[in-house]
Order: C-alpha cells, then structure tokens, then sequence
C-alpha cells in the first residue's frame, strides 16, 4: 500500500497538510481525505516542509482558508494548486 504524502481532513478543506519529511517541488503527492478515506493526485510545485499546508485549488487573496472543515484563516496573496501557504501568504482573521 501507498504511503501519502498529503492528509486533507474534510471535503472542505481547501488546503491539504505534507505529512512527510523532504517533500520536494514535482512530487505526484498522494492525497487522502480522512474524513472518507478517499484519495486522489496532487502535483507539489515546490519544496514544501513537513506539518505545513498546500493549496489544493487556486486561491486569490480575501478568500477563506479552510482546513478541518473549518475557517482558519484567508489569503493575503494568490497562490496556485500545489503551492505552499503558510505565514507568507496566509493570516488568520483574528488581527
């Protein structure tokens, strides 16, 4: 069996969290939904490090980050499928 590269929580969730060390940029990641067990393909198109999310769509700056189905913050930058969001291009909504 396959070991994946990316958890997604819920089918919601429009990032994905890289559950391995070393991910690099052009990994065909493989990609599971916890919530079924569903699974699916996704190119990474950077290095991205382990514990830290992916955008799994196209994403615009204002727009809704959700990750365990839940709203946990917005882009302040578009980003790409397959790239990294983190602190530089996502911020929570509290401040």
């Amino acid at each position: 069996m396959a070991v994946p590269q990316l958890l997604v929580h819920d089918e919601k969730d429009n990032v994905g969290v890289v559950v391995v060390e070393g991910l690099s940029a052009g990994t065909d990641m493989l990609c599971v939904i916890t919530h079924d067990n569903s699974d699916f393909r996704l190119t990474a198109k950077e290095d991205i490090p382990i514990g830290h999310k992916v955008a799994l769509k196209d994403m615009k700056a204002g727009d809704t980050v959700y990750k365990y189905g839940e709203d946990i913050g917005k882009m302040i930058a578009d980003v790409a499928k397959g790239h990294h969001v983190h602190t530089q291009n996502c911020k929570t909504k509290r401040w």
